[in-house]
């Protein structure tokens, strides 16, 4: 069988007297959406930063793509292929689309001019109209400031970074939070152009119920810390993830499995 994506097993945090985690596991499966569901305080945002190198877990096991991995820093679930797409984007307003896409990791110019550091910023806008043209992305100018932009652009900057550089998985963070119904629909189709095109998994962190039907595979629910249902999105009900996230009901995790 094909190793997961990404599997988190056993994982716990606390902060002091309080329990964010409390021995959460999780699957993402090569190639498909997961939606991660959970109320406030529920541990999705402390789970995501565990997964994105943010947070050291108290105890727990991270693997990706079968390889057992500890991340300290950031950088380290970046080398493993795990990309991040936050919810403010976190993208440089004053920089164009390929400058926000190879930040940090810049393109040099050939030759001399390169080996003096000299950025290709030519190329890189380039590199960015490519990917971003592939992600179904409609953007006039290439070599203009991202604060320009609509949300769904910025948010397919986003994306479009996220995808170049991640090999293994892709977080995305309340993607259409704050966004109207046109600008929701296309991220929503830049997602599953993300998992059906590029091959990449997602997991998807949101609140907005309509948005998991609409894209996610299979869902996992978190309920203070523990996570209460994971099942695939045919096999559940909008009633059934309300129950399980505000826990008016007991849910058997163990009901659907896909």
């Amino acid at each position: 069988m094909t190793a997961d994506a990404l599997k988190v097993s056993g994982i716990t945090k606390s902060y002091g007297h309080v329990q964010a985690l409390r021995g959460v596991n999780l699957s993402v499966r090569p190639g498909e959406v997961h939606a991660l569901l959970g109320d406030n305080g529920a541990g999705k945002s402390t789970l995501m930063k565990v997964i994105a190198g943010a947070v050291v877990p108290d105890e727990g096991t991270i693997e990706v793509n079968g390889t057992t991995q500890s991340f300290k820093v950031p950088k380290d679930a970046q080398d493993a292929g795990i990309e991040t797409v936050y919810q403010d984007l976190a993208l440089a307003p004053s920089l164009t689309p390929g400058e926000n896409l190879f930040l940090g990791r810049e393109l040099l110019k050939p030759g001399f001019r390169g080996r003096l550091g000299m950025v290709d910023r030519k190329a890189m806008n380039r590199r960015a109209e490519t990917e971003l043209s592939q992600l179904g992305a409609k953007i006039q100018r290439y070599d203009s400031e991202v604060e320009m932009m609509s949300g769904g652009q910025k948010q397919a900057v986003a994306v479009a970074r996220a995808s170049l550089w991640g090999t293994s998985l892709i977080m995305m963070d309340e993607p259409t939070a704050a966004l109207g119904v046109a600008q929701t629909a296309f991220v929503l189709e830049l997602i599953e152009r993300v998992r059906d095109e590029r091959g990449l998994p997602v997991l998807l962190i949101s609140h907005n119920l309509p948005d998991v039907f609409r894209v996610a595979d299979r869902v996992t629910v978190l309920r203070l810390g523990r996570d209460v249902l994971t099942a695939s999105i045919d096999d559940v009900t909008t009633n059934d993830l309300i129950a399980a996230m505000t826990g008016v009901a007991d849910v058997d995790p163990n009901r659907s499995h896909a």
